[in-house]
């Protein structure tokens, strides 16, 4: 019984996967460690795909991935990402859901998105028109930035990018800011900082366009400006320090390449990115496409608009807002339903009797679920939230094996609602509409 609860727990769990690529495919496998190296430094063309082991359409597309690598072997390179493993790449490059298919061309900093089929011979057309413009580019005289990774160093940035701090203007500029700061101090006759330069300016330069200048890198010559590096206790060179508003800085501890500072930066970046977006269950494609392409879907159903009003119910979306925040990291989608629109939703997850609001936690490729058993609340949700994550907590199978039928129903508009009129029971749409608002709330 107990190792039959721990399958159970573990279906909701971010579990590691093996990849969907092995080193018998024409598909090279990319992680950081050789990223730069394979694509960023290669003249040649690159598709890559960025994936997830969990991801159902992954999966599908995985053969067809594989035809197109072996058709277009020595002809165009095709690569793979296991993003849930490595997000900071998939973060570097923007990737929000999966698969996300990238094509590195002429300027390997700036790749364009495909948006084609995902049949072989689609993703093979594609490939062959994207080289046709990578040939008449080059046969035009552009070459679109290639050089700038291949430089000694990684690649030379703009020296402007690098932000000159100083005694007079740190405070102002990094602690007073709402942009996330890496700050290298360093001294002018140090031999590993004279290394650490040129890859230093160049991640500075790939931070900026690709973080849309949210994270910056700056440097502080130590030996000029000694009261900042008493201030922050720094011994040797080079020291590297994340500064974000309102906390005490620390120490960087990755690697000094331009990669790894960027891979740095762009996790530091995802870190104060945007939660992912709440929506509400208005047809059967929000809640199919929410709970197929992520690994959970947290789905909410709240009282009825005329037991709460507006602001009991937006009160209860803010709590579900900052939830999405904290665990944005989290690959999970977010939900939300008024009690009684989706009583076929209620009924497979049994949520009808505990009263609303409630929650489920779906794990769509498992057909699993979870309840939140303890209170509607930041630290209720916190605690249910945190449960699942470490592959604690009960959970059961969604009611059918099956995703529920959606009904398809209006938006809320976001005002208080309206009482249907009682004394007018002869009119059929008022009946209605009171019988289906006592019978919900019946049942609690």
């Amino acid at each position: 019984m107990r190792a039959f609860l721990g399958v159970l727990a573990c279906s909701l769990t971010v579990l590691s996967v093996h990849g969907l690529y092995s080193a018998s495919d024409d598909v090279v496998e990319l992680n950081p460690s050789n990223f730069n190296r394979e694509v960023i430094q290669s003249d040649s063309l690159w598709l890559v795909e960025f994936y997830a082991p969990w991801c159902g359409h992954c999966k599908n597309l995985a053969p067809e991935w594989k035809k197109a690598a072996t058709a277009l072997k020595g002809i165009v390179k095709v690569g793979a990402v296991d993003a849930d493993q490595h997000n900071s790449l998939g973060g570097q490059y923007g990737v929000r859901g999966f698969p996300s298919i990238k094509i590195f061309g002429a300027n390997k900093h700036k790749p364009e998105d495909y948006q084609g089929g995902r049949s072989s011979q689609a993703i093979v057309d594609a490939a062959l028109n994207a080289l046709r413009s990578l040939v008449k580019d080059r046969l035009g005289g552009k070459t679109g930035g290639t050089d700038y990774g291949k430089q000694s160093g990684g690649g030379a940035g703009n020296k402007k990018d690098v932000v000159e701090l100083t005694d007079d203007n740190f405070d102002r500029t990094v602690l007073d800011s709402d942009y996330v700061w890496m700050v290298e101090f360093f001294a002018p006759w140090c031999g590993h900082c004279k290394n650490l330069e040129p890859e230093w300016t160049a991640a500075a330069t790939e931070v900026k366009e690709q973080t849309k200048g949210k994270v910056k890198l700056g440097a502080v010559d130590a030996t000029v400006h000694q009261g900042l590096a008493s201030r922050y206790g720094i011994r040797g060179f080079p020291t590297i320090k994340v500064f974000r508003k309102g906390e005490e800085p620390e120490d960087y501890q990755g690697g000094r390449t331009r990669s790894d500072i960027v891979a740095r930066a762009m996790g530091l970046y995802s870190d104060n990115s945007p939660p992912p977006e709440l929506q509400e269950i208005l047809n059967e494609d929000v809640l199919k496409k929410t709970c197929e392409d992520y690994q959970l879907c947290i789905i909410s159903v709240l009282p009825h608009i005329l037991d709460t009003g507006a602001s009991g119910r937006n009160s209860y979306l803010e709590v579900m807002r900052m939830m999405a925040d904290k665990y944005k990291k989290k690959t999970w989608g977010w939900l939300w339903t008024e009690a009684g629109a989706q009583m076929d939703l209620e009924s497979s997850l049994g949520i009808g009797g505990f009263g609303y609001p409630a929650m489920a936690a779906i794990n769509a490729r498992k057909m699993k679920f979870a309840l939140l058993r303890g209170s509607f609340s930041e630290t209720g949700i916190h605690e249910f939230l945190r449960e699942l994550s470490v592959g604690r907590g009960s959970t059961a199978t969604v009611g059918g094996g099956a995703l529920p039928k959606i009904n398809t129903v209006e938006p809320w508009d976001g005002k208080d609602g309206v009482s249907p009129v009682l004394h007018d029971l002869s009119n059929p749409e008022t009946d209605l509409l009171l019988k289906k608002h006592l019978n919900i709330f019946c049942k609690a």
